[in-house]
């Protein structure tokens, strides 16, 4: 974990994104990112020099009306002696069965979204900490330039007036491909996703093409992220000296 550990204190410096006294929802889907990034928060609070609470919360979408078996989390959490909230949710049924959304993931993301932020608020959390990587943020780039014509991505931080919530992301210097090492070599159990969508996705092509790209020009994913900071693009600029 000692690369991810770099990775997250980098963030967190930069970006100004923890604070003495913050109680931080983690929300754990039980993916490989969510479980790094939970324990990534778990292991920082003994050196990093800030006092902060973890609260982790699930939010389970019921796909195909079923239940699914966040035991591992629920251990996980208990071993380290982390809140644990697991909240069962309508998503997955109303998004494939009611809406029968012929673009699930936006939907989908919405509602999650939206019922992560109550549990935060319920949970009595200031800040929600989410597990996007650095992968993610050049994917989300690239999105939204070839399939909305824009030039933007999510930011490392951002405040919700509405909710009185701010959203953090202390992975987004950590490659994928270290992420999915450090889940390993902890041997955290990751909690395979039902999703109906999963792998047939705009972000699953996305990938595809980054990877590809990669492969025929090294360099090119981490020129685009270099390009996303030199612009200074939805709070992505390079700190003040």
């Amino acid at each position: 974990m000692q690369k991810i550990l770099g990775y997250m204190r980098k963030a967190i410096q930069e970006f100004d994104l923890i604070q003495d006294g913050d109680r931080i929802t983690v929300g754990v889907s039980g993916g490989k990112d969510s479980l790094v990034l939970l324990k990534g928060l778990f292991m920082l609070k003994r050196f990093i020099g800030i006092n902060y609470d973890i609260v982790a919360i699930t939010l389970d979408p019921c796909f195909g009306g079923e239940e699914g078996d966040y035991s591992s989390v629920a251990q996980m959490c208990e071993e380290m002696g982390i809140e644990y909230v697991l909240k069962r949710t309508q998503i997955g049924p109303i998004v494939f069965d009611v809406r029968q959304e012929s673009n699930p993931c936006s939907l989908c993301a919405r509602m999650r979204r939206g019922a992560l932020h109550d549990a935060a608020k319920e949970a009595g959390c200031n800040k929600i900490a989410l597990g996007h990587n650095y992968d993610d943020a050049v994917e989300t780039f690239v999105m939204n330039l070839f399939n909305e014509g824009r030039i933007g991505c999510f930011s490392p931080k951002s405040y919700l007036s509405r909710k009185d919530l701010t959203l953090i992301r202390p992975l987004v210097f950590a490659p994928e491909k270290e992420i999915r090492k450090a889940a390993a070599k902890n041997g955290l159990k990751v909690v395979k996703s039902k999703c109906p969508a999963d792998g047939n996705t705009s972000r699953q092509k996305t990938k595809e093409f980054l990877l590809s790209r990669e492969k025929e020009d090294p360099g090119f994913t981490d020129r685009l992220f270099g390009a996303m900071r030199r612009a200074g693009i939805d709070g992505w600029g390079f700190k003040s000296k």
